[in-house]
């Protein structure tokens, strides 16, 4: 049995270290708001801009159409009209085709960084209001440890299990920001300005060689579509809609479909049991912990076949993450402190969140195998 002063003082270190949490998560609220709020206004000026975009589209929609009636008209009764005015009547129309495929584009860019601006304002206000929850309870805990010494002993075990989760996800939400700025500045930003050089070409190659503007097009809508499909993909990772929507079946179905796609990895999804809808919580564990496994499967361990089982039971759920890749030893992988181990950590620790059980077995050269319980 611990004694009153150990007692004490494990108290007040836990005190002081809940505390420090405290200060850390309001410095992210406070900054987040910051941010949220310079975000909102960013996003007000972006709404007007597409209006006005809008408005304008549809004004030179109107002068293209008659443009054309007008270049229509001369072409068949070209007899009636000089050669002079047949060039202004298809000068103009070309240029105000010009115009209005310009402003399109315009559209839709300022569309597109519109949705991207309102997704970042969604995922900051579910940032804040986690962050707020966690104040909320780690105040509760403080109450607590002042008022309630006499029970505090069989809590302490899960008030250090809460100290280390806030200090966890503070550091996830950090890694996950790095991850997805990379991966925007290696894909759609890249491609992005990519197409800011290309648009500046076309538009001087009108002058010089029209005939060869379409092929141009052609290649400039082939990057604005892989710019949409990065763009998709990082969305996706973030918080599949389909998981919210449909849930945590269809969720992995997709990804793993995708995910055999664009790793061209002979990937399995199979499920087994009744499909019911889970808490939202468990269902986003399973899914970031399955996710967390294939990542590790295509990184390190050059598989060539992955395979997900799910078993939906009255009270559990069960999940086998199979590969046939070169495998490591768990143990040595967990000295070495790697990015690998950090992947491991994480989905122990989601699974353990949840009350659940998570192992690995996995030999070099033999493949891995990871298992997951989880009560429902």
């Amino acid at each position: 049995m611990i004694d009153a002063i150990m007692l004490d003082k494990i108290i007040n270190e836990i005190i002081y270290h809940i505390e420090k949490s405290q200060e850390q998560i309001y410095t992210i609220v406070e900054n987040t708001q910051k941010e949220h709020k310079k975000i909102q206004t960013e996003l007000d000026d972006i709404k007007k801009s597409v209006t006005h975009v809008i408005q304008q589209v549809d004004r030179l929609s109107i002068r293209e159409k008659k443009a054309r009636t007008q270049l229509a008209k001369v072409s068949r009764e070209f007899n009636r009209y000089s050669e002079d005015d047949i060039k202004k009547a298809y000068e103009k129309a070309q240029k105000l085709q010009l115009e209005l495929a310009t402003l399109r584009g315009r559209e839709q860019l300022l569309r597109y960084k519109r949705d991207s601006l309102e997704q970042s304002l969604r995922n900051m206000q579910d940032m804040l209001e986690k962050a707020e929850n966690m104040m909320s309870h780690l105040g509760v805990v403080l109450k607590y440890l002042g008022n309630n010494m006499e029970e505090l002993f069989s809590k302490l075990k899960e008030i250090k299990q809460i100290h280390q989760m806030g200090i966890s996800i503070i550091k996830a939400q950090e890694e996950e920001r790095k991850r997805v700025a990379r991966e925007i500045h290696d894909g759609p930003a890249q491609l992005l300005a990519n197409i800011v050089i290309r648009t500046e070409y076309i538009i001087k190659l009108m002058v010089v060689q029209p005939e060869d503007v379409k092929n141009e097009l052609t290649g400039l809508r082939e990057l604005v579509r892989q710019s949409l499909q990065d763009v998709r993909k990082i969305i996706f990772d973030l918080r599949p809609m389909v998981l919210d929507d449909l849930g945590l079946k269809p969720a992995l179905h997709r990804y793993v479909e995708d995910y055999k796609k664009h790793y061209k990895i002979n990937a399995e999804f199979v499920f087994s049991g009744k499909h019911e809808r889970l808490s939202p919580p468990v269902e986003v564990a399973l899914f970031r912990i399955i996710q967390e496994a294939l990542n590790n499967a295509q990184k390190h361990s050059e598989a060539e076949h992955v395979l997900v089982e799910m078993e939906q039971l009255s009270n559990r759920i069960v999940v086998l993450i199979k590969d046939n890749g070169r495998g490591f030893n768990p143990e040595t992988i967990e000295k070495t402190k790697s990015r690998k181990c950090y992947g491991l950590i994480n989905m122990r620790e989601r699974a353990q969140i949840l009350h659940g059980e998570f192992n690995i077995v996995s030999t070099p050269g033999k493949g891995t195998v990871i298992a997951i319980v989880v009560p429902t």
